[in-house]
């Protein structure tokens, strides 16, 4: 079929056409296609518990330690949206989204084999005497690989749950949901593996000549990890059964003749021209999206890291009390994703009486205060005696645990609120939901690459630290918190009680 220039134009004046809507898809079948989250999440939980300690046992200075997760944001700048335009457009015989799921799932096994032998690599290529260098080039590599792998994963995953909801308000927060509670599942088990010093005996093949027994224990993680994500994709893609995009769509690709062909030039063209399209209640979602991550992300960055030092006074490498601290940190994670997943259950209830913006500017707030607390605990610490063996007093770990665990309730909201919201708003603009999941991500990343470049310098420019960071991340958990519940308006779904 022909098509004249002034269709191109037209076609090219505007976002994507709306893509035909899927037949409503029962929850169980939201439940099983969302369980992939718990396998991605258990490696994410190792890597927030174990690896910024493990950088730092490699002698990366902790001033750099920030630079090293860098590639989470920048990958998820550039892999998300591209991967989500991809999936939107993927002609395959097994769907639109699942191909990518099981693409980005092999990547992650990968990336752990290399992240957890990066010192038997970097003693291949010639590590002795002290010096690691190979292993460090090995475990960044890794590293930044993982990030890759996570995000090609996320976005399709998320992408399909919305597919399968299609415009129902309701259904597509409790997919979200059902996300949320699979990550909490998957940290739980993540951090339970990181607390858990004991896994080289149960491998004992793991301890090596380049690999001692807290390198071997994260090695042994990182294989439970493999086994974990091989399970969680084979449920989620069994479940998440796709038409192929030419399947009942030509009208799809007739109106869209010009980008179709050009795919790089329309991923571009669509990504950065659809923010021209948004309207003012999608811009306030995506601002408080970018300020909440930036609250979080140094609280990602260091939070066993917090423990360690701030809490236990220990240094990496330097006696018992900074592994000590880690793994208490490790278990401060694992309790929060207990809450997180019961938040998770009653999110549906709590969205409906409250309305989702005024809920998620509440839990951000929440967030702020729990921040600041960190603050008061960790100048306590600092300026309590010690108790035996030079540990902190049972008072100070027990206040940074209650801490971590309250963070799970904002964190659960974080995990689904503004994509449930971001999904239905953005629908109306016709843009398929790999795309929009893309324009969301960037909210999230943009953020996090500013704190990953920024907070190493900040936190040495006041004497090195982790407070520094947190103080910024209160004051734009507390802004972030105040534009959610002024700003956002209720939905339909919110004020009829969830009932379309």
């Amino acid at each position: 079929m022909k098509v004249s220039e002034g269709d191109c134009r037209r076609a090219r004046s505007r976002p994507a056409v709306r893509e035909p809507a899927p037949a409503r898809a029962r929850l169980r079948k939201l439940f099983r296609v969302a369980s992939v989250a718990c396998g991605i999440q258990f490696g994410w939980a190792l890597q927030l518990s174990l690896l910024t300690p493990y950088v730092q046992e490699l002698g990366i200075p902790h001033t750099f330690a920030s630079l090293i997760w860098l590639c989470g944001p920048l990958s998820g700048f550039f892999v998300q949206p591209l991967v989500g335009h991809m999936s939107d457009r993927c002609k395959s015989r097994f769907g639109r989204r699942r191909p990518f799921i099981v693409a980005g799932s092999a990547l992650i096994v990968l990336a752990v084999l290399i992240i957890g032998h990066s010192a038997d690599i970097g003693w291949l290529l010639g590590d002795r005497d002290g010096s690691k260098v190979g292993a460090i080039a090995a475990f960044v590599v890794g590293f930044w690989l993982l990030d890759v792998a996570n995000n090609t994963t996320q976005g399709p995953c998320r992408a399909l749950l919305a597919d399968l909801t299609g415009n129902d308000h309701r259904r597509t927060r409790v997919a979200n949901a059902y996300f949320s509670l699979f990550m909490a599942v998957g940290n739980v088990l993540g951090f339970a593996t990181g607390s858990y010093n004991g896994w080289f005996k149960i491998f004992p093949f793991t301890v090596t000549s380049a690999c001692n027994a807290e390198c071997a224990n994260l090695k042994s993680a990182f294989f439970l990890d493999i086994a974990f994500i091989a399970i969680t994709t084979y449920v989620s893609i069994s479940a998440g059964n796709e038409l192929p995009l030419n399947h009942g769509s030509s009208h799809f690709h007739e109106q869209m003749p010009e980008q179709l062909s050009h795919p790089q030039e329309a991923f571009f063209w669509e990504l950065f021209g659809t923010f021209k399209y948004l309207s003012g209640p999608i811009w306030i979602i995506l601002l408080v999206t970018a300020l909440s991550w930036i609250g979080w992300f140094p609280f990602f960055l260091y939070d066993t890291d917090w423990m360690g030092r701030e809490i236990y006074g220990g240094e990496p490498n330097e006696g018992q009390n900074y592994n000590i601290g880690v793994r208490m940190g490790a278990l401060g994670l694992m309790l929060n994703s207990v809450v997180l997943g019961i938040t998770s259950l009653l999110m549906e209830m709590l969205c409906r009486k409250l309305g989702a913006g005024v809920l998620w500017g509440i839990s951000n707030i929440l967030m702020s205060l729990c921040f600041v607390s960190m603050l008061i605990i960790s100048y306590t610490a600092n300026n309590k005696d010690k108790v035996a063996d030079n540990l902190p007093p049972d008072g100070v770990v027990a206040a940074a645990l209650v801490v971590f665990v309250i963070l799970g309730i904002p964190l659960a909201i974080t995990y689904s609120i503004p994509y449930a919201l971001i999904s239905s708003r953005i629908e109306a603009l016709g843009l398929g939901q790999g795309l929009s999941m893309g324009v969301l991500n960037l909210a999230i990343v943009i953020p996090q690459i500013v704190v990953s470049i920024g907070s190493g310098p900040w936190d040495q420019l006041f004497g090195g630290g982790n407070s520094p960071a947190l103080a910024v991340a209160a004051v734009a958990a507390f802004v972030s918190g105040l534009i959610g519940i002024l700003a956002i308006p209720r939905s339909r779904a919110d004020k009829s009680g969830g009932h379309q």
